[in-house]
């Protein structure tokens, strides 16, 4: 009698365990959903006062517990998430995606408390933008008639009219300050050096990228796939409600 009683205490003592424990991953993932929502749209408008709009902001806290690391008012990283973000001349990116790492919340997060303050230690920021978009930022910015880009094998190419003549060359994207300029390949001898000179001087010159969120600075710019890829570092990322 002693033995079966004793066998229903642990039964117990275990089913009580695993409600709680089921429990306790609910409640700490309500607050996670809830916190990241928060987040997200305190992000979205930040971002909004850059003339960044996108269809959807997301945001997903990292690190192992959530209310633990609410607790002590730090999560080990977040990342945000834009897809389909429109910049200020109405060029669209693909995605714009931050790395957050460090970041300083206030249990008061989840109370929406206006004058909420979240703080950064350190920020990285990854744009992917499609040789379309960048076509349509070229034609805002250069005179050079009929440019537009396509990827291959990896490498960009610009195509353009010059001298009369249809030309395609590969050119390598730099960053220089909020510009991306465009160092030109070999041009074919066809067209007049003189012409070959002036597109080679006015891609050099860039194309001027609009203001980031956050007052990002872009640091560096690259093929990726099929699409470039611009990096970019967020000094003292302060999201406010």
């Amino acid at each position: 009698m002693r033995s079966r009683g004793s066998g229903r205490w642990l039964r117990r003592l275990v089913v009580t365990v695993i409600v709680l424990g089921v429990l306790a991953v609910a409640v700490d993932r309500a607050a996670e959903w809830a916190a990241e929502n928060r987040l997200a749209t305190m992000a979205e408008n930040q971002a909004a006062k850059y003339d960044v709009e996108a269809t959807e902001t997301s945001v997903e806290v990292g690190g192992f517990g959530f209310l633990p690391q609410l607790a002590k008012e730090k999560f080990s990283s977040v990342t945000l998430t834009m897809k389909q973000p429109t910049f200020s001349n109405d060029v669209a990116a693909e995605d714009l995606v931050v790395e957050m790492s460090g970041v300083h919340v206030p249990r008061a997060l989840l109370q929406q408390k206006p004058g909420t303050a979240v703080t950064v230690d350190s920020t990285a920021m990854r744009v992917h933008l499609s040789p379309d978009e960048l076509t349509k930022l070229a034609a805002s910015t250069t005179s050079i008639k009929a440019l537009s880009f396509r990827i291959v094998d990896g490498k960009l190419h610009a195509r353009l009219t010059a001298g009369g003549l249809n030309a395609e060359v590969t050119v390598t994207p730099q960053v220089k300050g909020r510009r991306i300029t465009l160092a030109v390949g070999d041009m074919s001898d066809s067209i007049p050096s003189v012409v070959r000179n002036a597109v080679k001087s006015q891609l050099a010159r860039g194309l001027t990228f609009p203001q980031l969120p956050f007052d990002a600075t872009l640091k560096q710019v690259s093929v990726e796939g099929d699409s470039l890829l611009l990096v970019a570092t967020v000094a003292d990322l302060k999201l406010t409600s």
